[in-house]
């Protein structure tokens, strides 16, 4: 039973949490909670370090069954809740911290393809790709200047997306430009554009590029799109937060591919 934050292990999970770089240099990340930490598991994930409070655990079905599976792993540590809470990055810990290798997940096949264009704020990028996960998504590639994939609140907010979502960050738009050189239709979500998304045909192998919060599509993402689209109101709002609007145009899109056109 770990009982200090002192602890080797305990420092190490702490530091990648905190250290972008570090993270990136062993090519790690931290799952917290007892939903990611099992997605993880069931996914085929790496997990190299588990520390988990047991007496918290056990407080519900959901905890108690991981609990009985971490209890069998070789990188698995009992620690008491006062040591998790020093690790954790939620006000209120539910009892297990991991540590994980960066998924390796090859793109699908010929289908849809996310770039996200320097997105800023965490919570949106995690919801970007929890919806990029949900729809079917073949890959997703994050331009350089996006927030880190890795950072534990992206993490959090994706619901474990990371561990099912083929996802490449810090893409050059030159190597950008190859993987969609043979889409047929590159789309960029726009407030400005005139032709709504649900006129874009995404049956066929398509890329939808989405935006910065404060200024929207770079240069160099405009420059690949061929075909602005946008999502019609009729409220006063001028535009809708990043991860929302991509997400609407995302489920059309799997309409599209589920039932057709029509």
């Amino acid at each position: 039973m770990i009982t200090s934050p002192a602890n080797q292990h305990v420092k190490r999970i702490r530091s990648l949490a905190a250290d972008r770089q570090e993270r990136r240099r062993e090519r790690m990340f931290v799952l917290e909670g007892v939903r990611l930490v099992a997605d993880a598991l069931e996914s085929g994930a790496t997990l190299t370090l588990v520390l988990y409070a047991p007496e918290q655990l056990q407080q519900t079905p959901a905890g108690l069954d991981l609990l009985q599976r971490l209890q069998r792993l070789p990188v698995g540590y009992a620690a008491t809740p006062q040591v998790i809470a020093s690790v954790a990055d939620t006000v209120h810990p539910q009892g297990v911290v991991a540590l994980a290798r960066w998924p390796q997940i090859p793109p699908g096949k010929p289908g849809l393809i996310l770039v996200i264009d320097a997105v800023q704020d965490p919570g949106n990028l995690g919801t970007l790709l929890r919806s990029a996960e949900a729809v079917g998504v073949a890959q997703t590639l994050c331009s350089v200047g996006t927030v880190d994939v890795y950072a534990p609140k992206v993490v959090r907010s994706a619901m474990g997306a990371h561990v099912r979502l083929s996802i490449e960050q810090d893409v050059r738009w030159d190597e950008i430009g190859e993987r969609l050189a043979d889409v047929d239709h590159v789309y960029a979500a726009d407030p400005h554009a005139r032709m709504p998304y649900y006129a874009a045909d995404w049956r066929q192998p398509s890329a939808l590029l989405v935006g910065n919060e404060a200024h929207g599509l770079s240069e160099a993402a405009r420059r690949l799109a061929t075909k602005p689209i946008t999502i019609p109101m009729r409220g006063r709002a001028e535009s809708l937060n990043v991860a929302v609007a991509a997400s609407v145009i995302l489920f059309e899109a799997l309409r599209q591919r589920t039932l057709g056109r029509g």
